[in-house]
């Protein structure tokens, strides 16, 4: 595959095929590292992932159920975390990951 064919397929600024997966991805990324932060030190682990999907339902995964236990009781915080960055939720879930 030529390079320029690659470079064309990953960047996430032109309309390649992976450019919006990858712009998702660092959305996402971006995301998680929001919604961590705004958690004390002790807790900041317990997000794996998160995502605000169209409907405006802020998905947060976290490792166990202990911690999902533990994050529900945070979603205001979240929720005004995930706004304060510019991300459009009204709801929140947590859900833990499967491994």
């Amino acid at each position: 595959m030529p390079s320029n064919k690659l470079e064309n397929l990953l960047n996430p600024s032109k309309d390649g095929d992976l450019g919006s997966l990858i712009s998702r991805a660092q959305q996402m990324g971006k995301l998680t590292n929001v919604l961590c932060s705004s958690l004390p030190e002790s807790d900041q682990s317990a997000i794996v992932a998160a995502n605000v999907r169209e409907d405006g339902e802020l998905i947060i995964i976290c490792a166990s159920s202990a911690w999902a236990s533990r994050l529900r009781y945070e979603t205001d915080k979240l929720l005004q975390a995930a706004k304060d960055a510019g991300f459009s939720a009204h709801t929140c879930r947590v859900r833990v990951t499967q491994n």
